[in-house]
């Protein structure tokens, strides 16, 4: 009998920013040598880590008791919350923090950089925890702007499964994403339309939870527009596709409101 995997908990930003010719969001390219979804495009996102539910996560805008009503756990929840914003910065180099009073802090001093990216060698090299460095810098991470979006657990049979949730944020002005060069090659903003588009083609490698979320938000034309989305959903549905095969071709099969629709592995 073969043992069924229990999914780890793990959370996945979609970061946004408007454009003149609409709204792009930040994709990332996992590295081909990867034995999960290697070579696909992704949004910033990972496991849980032991640190992100602290209880003294220096942390801005809000509690795990509302944070855990919002994605509807009984508890814990503000480490979903936690662990978006960390793996934003591990993987894409970009940090929505705050000071004490609620302002937005500014890294656009060169030093500040250089600061900045020397904490996110030592986080990826598993030398700091996000919430030790942020504690050193003086920050609570601002979690006003984060907006939960959708859930999704990944289907029985792969070696890797994820419960994860999906959050949406608006992506700081004053610095720029960067890919880590490690568990990610590639970081480019792009158009959903885009990037759905370009998947039609050939050309640009997802996965299903990825192309679903982006339909789901391809039709705005802002960033508002996304956000106020997220916010007008009172309850998020848990989506559990399943892996079919039809004579020895791999689909993900989706539930959806109609019935099911497949994605071709």
């Amino acid at each position: 009998m073969v043992e069924t995997l229990i999914p780890r908990p793990a959370a996945t930003v979609m970061t946004i920013r408007d454009r003149p010719d609409g709204y792009e969001i930040l994709m990332l390219r996992r590295n081909l040598r990867s034995d999960f979804v290697g070579g696909a495009y992704v949004f910033p996102g990972g496991a849980l880590d032991v640190a992100d539910g602290e209880t003294d996560a220096p942390v801005f805008g809000l509690s795990d008791v509302d944070a855990s009503k919002r994605l509807d756990v009984e508890s814990g929840g503000l480490a979903f919350y936690v662990a978006c914003l960390r793996e934003l910065f591990e993987e894409a180099g970009l940090l929505i923090a705050c000071d004490e009073n609620g302002s937005p802090v500014s890294f656009s001093d060169p030093d500040d950089v250089k600061r900045l990216a020397a904490h996110r060698r030592a986080l990826n090299a598993h030398e700091w925890d996000f919430v030790t460095i942020m504690k050193s810098e003086g920050l609570l991470l601002d979690l006003r702007g984060l907006e939960y979006i959708a859930h999704w657990i990944t289907p029985v049979g792969p070696p890797r499964r994820y419960d994860t949730r999906f959050f949406v944020a608006l992506a700081p002005s004053d610095q720029r994403a960067t890919h880590d060069a490690g568990e990610t090659v590639a970081d480019v903003w792009i158009r959903p339309i885009d990037a759905l588009a370009a998947h039609q083609r050939g050309e640009f490698e997802m996965i299903a939870p990825t192309i679903r979320n982006l339909r789901a938000v391809a039709g705005f034309s802002t960033t508002e527009d996304v956000l106020n989305y997220a916010r007008s959903q009172e309850s998020i549905p848990c989506v559990q596709p399943t892996i079919v095969d039809r004579e020895g071709v791999l689909f993900v099969q989706i539930p959806t409101d109609e019935g099911f629709s497949e994605l071709r592995l």
